[in-house]
């Protein structure tokens, strides 16, 4: 049977995704700090890019678990089949 391993991302990639993470995000924080509006049109807009960042890795972790599980079904789909295979004797004509 085939083992498929599992993914492992670099460091440089690691830090790469956090870096424009948190450059991202403070960037957005300053534009909306030093905006010409009032602090009430601020706050709504800081709670939008915080319920935008939230949707945001809720998404990402529900596609990733949905991946998962898939990868496990179709592991043990092939286990089945493997085990059929391995079984089946195609000279016994019983």
């Amino acid at each position: 049977m085939q083992t498929i391993g599992t993914q492992k991302d670099s460091p440089a990639w690691i830090i790469q995704t956090w870096a424009a993470f948190v450059i991202s995000i403070s960037m957005t924080t300053f534009g909306i700090v030093n905006l010409p509006v009032n602090g009430w049109v601020k706050g709504f807009m800081g709670m939008g890019m915080a319920f935008s960042v939230g949707s945001t890795f809720t998404l990402a972790k529900t596609t990733r678990d949905l991946h998962e599980t898939r990868r496990l079904t179709a592991r043990l789909d092939e286990a089945k089949v493997e085990k059929l295979l391995s079984q089946h004797d195609p000279l016994n004509f019983k």
